[in-house]
């Protein structure tokens, strides 16, 4: 269906919320917050910002994949956010405490609270997997007793127990990314940082990895930020964040997306896209908030938003000489709009939140960035135009 416009804006525009700002309605649960993050590398003339103005929110428990090309900034804010570098300009808080200004001293203090995965396992060769286990609990315990139970407690819960006593070299790849995921998780930290923990891993092995954060996760209301370029292992994830050129340009929600995308599905104009376009399609989309009498647009206006309600109900009302009429109402999963993205025709309608309403919005701009992103988009929806068209 498509709607709306008018010659005069509207008295009271829907407002469009800022994903950034995501954080806010959880802060007294909030594990990880950055706040207008910057950072160069170099001096003089040869200094470079990698990092601009980054804005990001994790919640305790919640699992976090960050991707992204190469080079694109993801290692260096894991190594900021793991207090492995100095902040230099913008906020991270971690568990409530800030990190910026804090002494050498005190940056080792947080860095006790986080568990590290690195994808080079970095254990220590002279070592049994028993004692690097046991070297992540030397900070903290000094009951040796305890310290080697828990150490022998965690190499059994990854399924190592009756490797405690192999070294490194006498272990598969697999087996020493368990040994580090064991190092990682044995002091209980409330974050964990992990950068391409699945990258030497096969298909199996990568799934045991993730499940394992996963459970401990859910059990310990552990944050786990987990960079990766392993597309198999998405579905672990609470969210999804990708860093491009040093900044954050998405962070989206995974039943989110998967649910805007089933809405999307019943929509004519996206019926025919394949799962990945339909995926971009969803990332791109807004919410945008309304009161109960907030005019979304107007009869006569620009076209050029397209809007799915999430939640709520809107009224259609056709404006006259002789007065408005209502002519239809929409509640959850309804949408309209669709053919403005293309035409940008006038709306022929108004929309009116009839109760509180939530409408995830795509605007021609977003809807233009997918279309050069994907190589297939272009043909994909000529297919829709020209069968509605038949």
């Amino acid at each position: 269906m498509d709607l709306p416009v008018t010659k005069q804006r509207p008295s009271q525009p829907a407002t469009r919320s800022n994903p950034a700002l995501r954080g806010e309605a959880f802060a007294a649960n909030c594990a990880i917050c950055v706040r207008n993050l910057n950072h160069t590398f170099g001096e003089g003339e040869l200094k470079k910002q990698v990092l601009f103005n980054n804005e990001l929110t994790l919640a305790r428990g919640e699992i976090v994949i960050m991707t992204g090309p190469s080079g694109s900034g993801k290692t260096t804010l894991l190594t900021l956010l793991g207090a492995l570098r100095t902040v230099q300009d913008g906020s991270i808080t971690i568990m409530g405490r800030e990190l910026r200004g804090l002494s050498a001293q005190q940056l080792g203090d947080v860095r006790r609270d986080i568990g590290f995965i690195f994808q080079a396992h970095n254990l220590f060769t002279s070592l049994t997997a028993h004692q690097n286990v046991r070297m992540a609990l030397e900070l903290k315990e000094t009951d040796v007793k305890e310290m080697n139970r828990r150490a022998e407690a965690m190499l059994e819960a990854v399924g190592l127990g009756h490797r405690i006593h192999y070294k490194p070299q006498q272990l598969s790849g697999g087996q020493r990314q368990r040994v580090a995921i064991a190092r990682a998780l044995v002091h209980n930290p409330k974050v964990i940082l992990a950068d391409e923990p699945t990258a030497a891993l096969d298909k199996q092995s990568g799934r045991d990895v993730v499940n394992l954060l996963r459970k401990f996760a859910r059990e310990n209301l552990t944050t786990i930020l987990l960079v990766t370029h392993d597309n198999r292992i998405l579905d672990v994830a609470d969210r999804i964040v990708n860093m491009v050129d040093g900044r954050i340009i998405s962070d989206v929600m995974i039943s989110e997306s998967q649910a805007i995308c089933e809405f999307l599905r019943r929509v004519p104009l996206f019926s025919g896209l394949l799962p990945d376009t339909l995926t971009k399609v969803a990332d791109q989309m807004e919410l945008v908030e309304c009161k109960a009498g907030d005019v979304v647009f107007r009869q006569g206006d620009v076209g050029d938003n397209f809007y799915l309600i999430r939640s709520g109900e809107a009224e259609v009302v056709l404006e006259k000489s002789t007065g408005n009429e209502t002519v239809a109402v929409l509640d959850e999963g309804k949408f309209f709009g669709e053919m403005a993205l293309e035409t940008g025709e006038p709306r022929k309608a108004t929309v009116r939140a009839k109760t509180d309403l939530h409408l995830c919005a795509l605007d021609k701009t977003e809807y233009e960035s997918v279309r050069q992103t994907s190589a297939t988009f272009k043909e994909e929806i000529g297919k829709v135009l020209f069968e509605r068209q038949r």
